[in-house]
């Protein structure tokens, strides 16, 4: 045996001495590998040679079995680079080298997802999404958006860290406390996956930027807490023509849908025409909410928004998922767009 490995040392050596390639010394080394197995298939147990090669030829399976495991393992790892730089739909070749060794390796679960692969985690990362919120919902959103590779995550809230936050906004830790949220969840981003850009506004969402601000992105999940905001972030998206992803939360319940009339489906108006009474929707401080549950749902929000920039499945257009912690039941209702909506109606199209 150790006969073996002193003649595949000596090939290997004398190789690189006359500067062969080193291809054809591991093929020098394979035929090595075949004439050994050669000598335990011919001769019989007890042959000089055979004891002098191991007397049995299971090391030598054993090891060409390893052998194949690894060159395997590397041809996998190929497949991979060469789905992450396929071709775009127009035909136009990607650039090579868009993504780094550590980028493939860190996405290498969706690249090998059919639905995604590496033209789909192109676009997450040439995706620009915008986050309202940095609270219950847009902790988790955030979080799972970052990881996935997507490009661009922009973050709009004006409100800080508080000790109340840290049971359920997962994103802030407790050394956060007193820091602007949109801050804290950056730092954390950027902690996560360096290779995404995070772009924060520490700022209350209003209509006098609402509109300037949706025009750099091209997806905004609304995660905030009260109807004026979800109302303003509604109309901006659908002024801009840009699909809107809203989560809610109340005590054990949570409801996701896709708004996007643009592609046949209601918008948040066509749904809640009218805020309610105060006391028949609390806030979470009001009524509280349990920990995980803006996990489930924010998590969720990310799904749909990776969905949606990749064309994987079926988006929550026209369909509202509501899940209730409680019983553990989840249950999609359909939703249609209202004709008399003000903002995606059939007289606000025609206004233009």
């Amino acid at each position: 045996m150790v006969l073996v490995f002193a003649m595949a040392a000596g090939i290997w050596g004398m190789g690189a001495l006359m500067k062969a390639p080193r291809s054809a010394r591991w093929t020098m080394i394979g035929l090595l590998y075949v004439a050994v197995l050669g000598l335990h298939v011919a001769f019989p147990d007890g042959h000089p040679l055979r004891m002098a090669t191991g007397e049995s030829p299971a090391f030598w399976l054993i090891l060409g079995g390893f052998t194949a495991l690894v060159l395997a393992y590397r041809f996998g790892l190929q497949r991979l680079r060469g789905r992450a730089q396929t071709r775009h739909p127009s035909g136009t070749a990607q650039q090579q080298g868009s993504f780094s060794d550590t980028e493939l390796n860190r996405y290498a679960r969706h690249i090998v997802l059919r639905e995604i692969g590496g033209t789909g985690q192109k676009a997450l990362k040439e995706a620009r999404v915008l986050v309202v919120g940095a609270g219950g919902l847009g902790a988790p959103a955030l979080q799972y958006l970052a990881a996935a590779g997507v490009g661009t995550i922009g973050v709009i809230d004006d409100d800080i860290v508080e000790n109340a936050n840290l049971q359920r906004q997962v994103i802030h830790r407790d050394g956060d406390i007193s820091t602007p949220k949109v801050f804290s969840a950056q730092a954390a981003m950027e902690a996560q996956n360096p290779f995404v850009t995070v772009r924060p506004y520490h700022q209350r969402l209003t209509a006098g930027i609402a509109h300037r601000l949706f025009a750099d992105y091209d997806l905004v999940l609304d995660g905030t807490d009260n109807f004026d905001t979800r109302y303003l972030v509604n109309d901006a998206a659908v002024a801009r023509g840009i699909p809107l992803i809203s989560g809610a939360l109340t005590q054990w319940e949570g409801q996701i849908s896709v708004f996007d009339p643009a592609n046949g489906a209601p918008c948040y108006r066509c749904l809640f025409p009218k805020a309610p009474a105060p006391e028949l929707a609390p806030n979470c401080a009001e009524a509280g909410v349990i920990g995980p549950l803006p996990g489930v749902i924010g998590s969720m929000m990310a799904v749909e928004a990776i969905k949606l920039i990749t064309g994987a499945g079926t988006p929550l257009r026209g369909d509202m998922v509501i899940y209730d912690a409680l019983y553990g039941e989840s249950r999609k209702i359909g939703v249609t767009r209202r004709a008399d909506c003000p903002i995606c109606g059939d007289a606000a199209v025609a206004a233009g």
